[in-house]
């Protein structure tokens, strides 16, 4: 992987073999790439298999706890 813009901000990731670039990202793409646990988190966000009703469930009821927290 190698910065493409000024900003270091995306970045273009080459084929080993023939040295052609093959993949684009940011920089929060690499970071979740490289982190086994962040991941997992956003792979099963992301399934088709309910992912985006289990999100919005555990977002609301971490921001109903926050926000019951300070009641208080």
């Amino acid at each position: 992987w190698t910065a493409t813009g000024e900003g270091e901000d995306s970045f273009e990731g080459a084929d080993r073999a023939s040295g052609a670039s093959k993949w684009t990202g940011s920089r929060v793409d690499l970071v979740f790439g490289s982190n086994s646990q962040l991941r997992a988190i956003a792979e099963e966000y992301a399934s088709d298999a309910g992912g985006t009703e289990l999100m919005l469930e555990q977002f609301a009821a971490g921001w109903t706890t926050v926000m019951n927290n300070d009641l208080f």
